[in-house]
């Protein structure tokens, strides 16, 4: 990463100052503002996410923002109601509340003496996905985003549920949200009323969790801030960016065929973290592109983004998996329109134990996964860090019905969604299944290419759910993650069925067998001819950014990841043990120009029986600590979640401390009704 020290402008940087609501509340913002933007007003590019400007993302913040100051851009970037400094209460993820506000603070922004009265607005997961919710919105002043690792689509496509099946997701980024939420303000910005404010969030902490647990089904509660109900709403340009490694892929391409407004896709090999920080490799100047970008939309200058191809992105290339890539080798490819008429179907029908071209008789084949068929699996979504990724899938694959093409004669490179149909029945009325296809080397390593899952009595609605007729033979589609993947020459493809994966998916209720009747199920592939005009591509610049902020590491950063089995009571545990958290934060740090130090700790653990899916349990404990001379605070969150039959059972605590004494402690316990799941 290069550091960029010299810019063509000078930059002030305001550490705090409020934007106030109609309703009274003040909102606290971060500015990073070109010294002469008060003569000579500029643009301004918006960030508004919960994640404490003060202190957690702090690390992250400066290199970027003062990078666009520097460039001619004022940089905003706002705490939302209830979080970091501002007041107010934080009760859910994209409430109306939270849009609402948004069109007042962009508001504000465009009458500042500094702002020309055109804005931006950009964000990464959160902010990504509100840049998209507050452009349906339609503010004036608005007039172009770049959403980076987000949705349109709040229930089949966030952490929640994927294919109707419950992920673990939900009650990591659940607890995570829940230990941010019941941090303090800091008292050298808000003053005395710090422990008011403090003890108010306390009091009125959301136990996030059961709240999403709540909505099964894709219903209205999912359809508030799912911009896929509407694209038309989406009036200004929008930049889509994501990473294959990242859980936030599929959205990229559906919003690229849905939406009618001048629009770019970018899908690079990375993780769910900003390109210019890019972790597979390669990285890029992200915010050189995002210059580009605000230059052409925000300035009117002609940068010539808007003439090159429409979606760009990383074609993997084959290579053995390990649990962390630090590059993952590759090419870039381009489409001039998405959906492109240049990517061809290619048809593999599933016969016995074989992927083949040509449809054979049927037959039926039983199958019932172990409870731990999915170890191999990762993180369902990567943040670049060690141990995360897709382990080889050969353990995984013993404990699944396979299916193997015959070696390939020549490459092939896919991109887009691959979509498998199975002629199927199930020995119980809620099961779910797995699909991964997997790139197999001539020596037997399996890789995860990409993988889907449907809760089947999901089949035909998110919204208008059927149990199954148990050994009634139905018809089903499952889609795959998006995906650019070259397969190698020698290579043989393996599509992969499982009746669980754990620990990215909560089990069905009981152990389920399903019947697969071959020479009816087959799989497409999305096959893309490799285009000449690609080496024509203009190559990205290397990253840079600004200067960091000034920090110190407090201690080195511990990072365990482990997966036990005890024989005697066939129960398998695999803990997490990390220094990192899901919202950009710096682990164990001190921050020179804030006298601040730092430490935030979490651990996970995901428990469950071979055969007994009611064995399954999953637990998270965080730690957050701030310290500023004799001021000293800390917060401690722990989480559980178990099953029966038909009941989800849902614990929580949160404690927090000052100078070491209780200041607030509280305990939930929830029972939620299985709605076929």
């Amino acid at each position: 990463m290069k550091i960029v020290d010299r810019f063509p402008h000078a930059v002030t940087v305001i550490e705090n100052c409020w934007i106030p609501m109609s309703d009274g509340c003040q909102l606290a913002v971060r500015i990073w503002l070109p010294a002469a933007a008060l003569r000579s007003p500029v643009p301004a590019i918006l960030e508004y996410i919960p994640y404490r400007k003060r202190d957690f993302t702090r690390a992250r913040d400066e290199p970027m923002h003062y990078y666009f100051a520097g460039n001619g851009y004022a940089a905003v970037r706002v705490d939302v109601r209830g979080s970091g400094d501002s007041d107010g209460l934080l009760l859910d993820e994209y409430v109306r509340q939270e849009q609402d506000d948004a069109l007042e603070v962009i508001r504000w922004i465009a009458q500042q003496p500094w702002c020309s009265g055109a804005v931006g607005m950009m964000g990464k997961s959160w902010g990504g996905f509100n840049s998209l919710q507050v452009a349906a919105r339609r503010p004036p002043e608005l007039k172009a985003v770049v959403t980076v690792c987000s949705t349109d689509d709040r229930y089949a496509d966030d952490a929640h549920y994927m294919g109707g099946s419950l992920l673990n997701e939900n009650l990591t980024w659940g607890s995570v949200l829940m230990s941010v939420n019941a941090c303090p303000p800091d008292p050298e910005i808000v003053g005395e009323l710090w422990r008011a404010m403090w003890r108010n969030r306390l009091e009125h902490a959301a136990f996030f969790p059961e709240v999403w647990l709540d909505h099964q089904r894709r219903d209205d509660y999912w359809k508030h801030g799912s911009v896929c109900e509407d694209y038309d709403a989406i009036t200004c340009p929008v930049y889509l960016v994501g990473g294959w490694a990242d859980a936030y892929r599929n959205a990229i391409p559906r919003m690229l065929a849905g939406l009618k407004v001048p629009r770019k896709g970018l899908i690079g090999p990375w993780a769910h973290v900003y390109p210019h920080d890019g972790v597979p490799g390669p990285a890029i100047g992200f915010l050189q592109e995002t210059l580009r970008w605000w230059d052409h939309w925000l300035k009117s200058i002609d940068t010539g983004i808007m003439t090159e191809p429409m979606l760009r992105v990383w074609m993997q290339e084959s290579v053995p998996s390990k649990p962390f890539q630090e590059y993952r080798p590759g090419r870039w490819v381009a489409e001039r329109a998405w959906p492109s008429p240049r990517i061809a179907t290619k048809h593999y029908w599933l016969n016995a134990g074989r992927l083949s071209c040509a449809k054979r008789h049927e037959c039926s084949i039983d199958f019932s996964s172990p409870q731990t068929t999915g170890l191999s699996a990762g993180d369902w979504c990567g943040f670049g860090i060690k141990g995360e990724a897709p382990s080889d899938q050969r353990a995984d694959d013993g404990c699944s019905l396979t299916f193997d093409s015959d070696p390939l004669p020549e490459r092939m490179e896919i991109l887009g969604a691959p979509a498998v149909t199975l002629e199927l029945s199930s020995d119980q009325p809620v099961a779910f299944i797995a699909v991964r296809l997997n790139d197999v080397a001539p020596g037997g390593a399996s890789t995860r290419v990409t993988y889907g899952l449907l809760n089947l009595t999901h089949r035909n609605s998110h919204e208008r759910l059927e149990p199954l007729e148990p050994g009634k033979r139905c018809r089903i589609i499952v889609s795959l993650n998006d995906i650019a993947h070259a397969f190698s020459a020698g290579h043989i493809l393996r599509l992969a069925i499982s009746t669980s994966y754990w620990p990215v998916a909560w089990p069905a209720p009981r152990p389920v067998t399903i019947t697969v009747f071959t020479g009816e199920s087959f799989l497409d592939l999305p096959l893309r001819t490799p285009d000449p005009k690609d080496d024509e591509l203009q190559p990205f610049e290397a990253p840079e950014q600004a200067p960091l902020a000034e920090q110190t590491e407090l201690r080195s950063v511990a990072l365990r990841r482990i997966i036990e089995r005890d024989l005697v009571t066939n129960e398998t545990v695999y803990t997490i043990f990390s220094d990192s958290s899901e919202v950009d934060s710096q682990p164990s740090a001190r921050f020179e120009a804030i006298d601040l130090d730092l430490d935030h700790t979490i651990f996970q653990r995901f428990t469950i029986g071979e055969d007994d899916p009611l064995s399954a349990a999953a637990e998270v404990v965080q730690k957050a600590l701030f310290r500023r001379g004799a001021w000293k605070t800390r917060v401690e969150t722990r989480t559980r979640l178990t099953s029966t039959e038909n009941h989800f059972l849902l614990q929580a605590e949160v404690k927090a401390y000052e100078n070491e004494e209780e200041f607030f402690a509280r305990t939930w316990e929830r029972r939620v009704k299985r709605d076929l799941l």
